[in-house]
């Protein structure tokens, strides 16, 4: 599934969503908080797995070539068969030799940012939001300004693909929505019902508490996952535009507002699994598939983990807290396509990506693979969506306020050295809320500068 879910008619977030800006993938924070290298020497991405992605002819009539770099392995699944579909339909299509670059995942992200500097694909794979707003104000994205507006496409998606300067350097093709996911046969059997607000979902706890069930699974072995919990906390206690300023560097970490985040966190730990350090996201996502645990906040590819209980899974989004702000605000990271700057083809490149915004090309590629995503373009074919993705795109819908996720939403420095030990040190001793905030603050500060 690769991450994501999908949806009944595409996706329609509406045009006052407000989907910020974001940036870098997971397992690069991981690396970086471990003290892994990020830039290794140039040209790395395009040797590590060249394929030819599609042939000449059949097409439009043009006989130009585009190399398409993809931050999947060869081989590697149902993402990799997406990006291979995208690289093939677009060949057909055009009549272009399409040569693609496929790396696996975490090589991809550790290393972009040589990547973009050395010899770069025409057509590469990113994230929306505060790395891509980066690497278009570092002047190595190509400007996408006049392929928007793109049918299909609403004004959030066009607003997560735009930089500081008002211009547009991507291309989405899909995103996945985190929510609390449960398993259906415990509630069922326990008479529970979907929790509207904090005080219904504290009942929920407890009473799975006295059934010898633990409420909800916990897994922050790799350090990102902890950082949805915080990012929804955030959104409910403060609202949608503190938390943005927040990851912008506009606020203070030592606020009473941001100490009330980690206050009502802290509360909500003893309906957690213990020792979440020592967990994965795929062993806490196990115990849920398993009834050992009920509920699990995490993105829609939870389900890669549990493929063979993935029907006995449901979600709801996390409760209200504050009736004043309401619960219409969650994460739902959205991936795309950019044009490099220092790209060989560039006018080529260009019509690619023109063309993989389109339903006709997100259908294209779901149609190449095992397991669809969820496609950005609200035209696309939904009919090999699973229950869960139909969901997914009824919730992102319904949504005011989409953010990308923490560690795509701020600075990539802050997110890796600064926020994933502090969280897992709060996670281990949450008793010093002061101390743990001024030592945010204190970074932030040398970070961002104030």
């Amino acid at each position: 599934m690769n991450r994501h879910p999908e949806a009944q008619s595409g996706l329609i977030i509406p045009p006052s969503a407000r989907v910020t800006m974001a940036a870098t993938r997971r397992n690069f924070l991981r690396s970086a908080a471990a003290g892994g290298a990020v830039l290794t020497a140039p040209g790395l991405l395009s040797a590590c797995s060249s394929d030819s992605g599609g042939g000449s002819g059949g097409g439009g009539g043009s006989t130009g070539t585009v190399t398409f770099g993809a931050n999947e392995a060869k081989d590697s699944g149902p993402a990799y068969q997406r990006m291979k579909g995208f690289a093939d339909a677009w060949a057909k299509k055009s009549g272009d030799k399409v040569t693609g670059n496929y790396v696996d995942h975490n090589t991809f992200q550790e290393n972009i940012n040589t990547y973009l500097q050395g010899s770069p694909d025409d057509v590469f794979t990113w994230f929306a939001g505060y790395r891509m707003q980066q690497f278009a104000e570092d002047g190595l994205l190509g400007d996408l300004t006049d392929l928007w507006p793109i049918d299909g496409m609403s004004d959030a998606f066009k607003e997560a693909s735009t930089s500081s300067d008002d211009k547009q350097y991507l291309v989405p093709y899909d995103y996945y929505p985190w929510a609390m996911f449960y398993n259906k046969e415990v509630f069922d059997k326990n008479k529970i019902e979907e929790p509207a607000t904090l005080d219904d979902f504290i009942e929920v706890c407890k009473t799975l508490q006295g059934k010898g069930i633990t409420p909800v699974a916990f897994g922050d072995k790799d350090g990102w996952p902890a950082m949805g919990t915080f990012d929804i906390l955030n959104m409910r206690i403060n609202g949608f535009d503190f938390h943005m300023s927040l990851m912008h560097g506009e606020e203070a970490w030592d606020s009473s507002e941001v100490k009330a985040v980690f206050s009502k966190w802290a509360e909500l730990l003893t309906y957690h699994q213990a020792d979440p350090l020592g967990r994965t996201w795929q062993e806490a996502a196990t115990s849920m598939g398993k009834g050992e645990c009920a509920m699990y906040l995490l993105g829609t590819f939870v389900g890669d983990a549990i493929p063979d209980d993935v029907d006995n899974i449901d979600f709801f989004t996390f409760p209200e807290i504050d009736s004043s702000i309401g619960a219409d605000a969650l994460d739902a990271p959205i991936d795309g396509f950019c044009l490099s700057s220092a790209a060989k083809n560039p006018d080529e490149g260009k019509k690619m990506l023109a063309f993989l915004g389109t339903a006709e090309a997100q259908d294209a590629a779901n149609n190449a693979a095992d397991a669809p995503m969820i496609a950005a373009n609200a035209n696309a074919s939904t009919k090999t969506y699973s229950a869960l993705q139909l969901k997914s795109v009824e919730v992102v819908n319904a949504a005011a306020h989409i953010a990308q996720f923490l560690d795509r939403d701020t600075n990539t420095d802050f997110a890796s050295t600064v926020m994933i030990p502090s969280i897992q040190t709060f996670l281990k001793k949450p008793d010093d809320i002061d101390g743990l905030t001024k030592s945010i603050q204190e970074q932030k500060v040398s970070i961002f500068g104030s």
